[in-house]
């Protein structure tokens, strides 16, 4: 049974989309995800964001290009945190309708909302959120922290040697 809902506006979101998958993958979440367009297919996501929580989902990750509805319809019609990633689509305006769009919830309608085609960090919000309850994901999470401190300190140590 998945625990993350990962859903696109369209099959071309896929790419930058994938790579909340992969880091889910990493943590050891299971995830499904499906296109569930908020203009194109209204009733699969009122079916898709109502019935989230009863199939086990414990957050969605939604992402959209364009006027990027799908990840605030969604977070209006389940209990469940929701996040979203403003993918720069063909149609956009350089991205910013999509940020905008997702950025600008009314009061009482919160949508997580990660930076333009970031979708890794929107998996990794997820882990965040699930390895609240969960200590074998906190653990990853701490691991892939000190991971990344590592590289950093690392490439910083290269930077110096090569001074001269």
């Amino acid at each position: 049974m998945a625990e993350v809902g990962i859903i696109i506006g369209s099959a071309s979101d896929l790419p930058i989309m994938q790579d909340a998958a992969d880091i889910l993958k990493e943590f050891g979440i299971s995830y499904e995800i499906n296109v569930v367009s908020a203009h194109r297919t209204p009733e699969l996501m009122f079916d898709y964001a109502k019935s989230a929580h009863t199939r086990g989902l414990k957050v969605i990750i939604a992402g959209a290009g364009g006027a990027a509805h799908l990840p605030g319809m969604t977070a209006s019609l389940t209990p469940l945190p929701v996040i979203g990633v403003p993918v720069k689509s063909s149609n956009s305006i350089d991205g910013w309708d999509s940020i905008l769009s997702i950025l600008q919830m009314p009061n009482g309608i919160p949508v997580a909302t990660v930076a333009l085609n970031a979708a890794k960090n929107a998996g990794i919000l997820a882990a965040k959120i699930i390895g609240s309850s969960n200590p074998e994901v906190l653990a990853k999470l701490s691991v892939y922290m000190e991971e990344m401190k590592q590289k950093v300190m690392e490439s910083g140590e290269k930077l110096k040697a090569n001074q001269g």
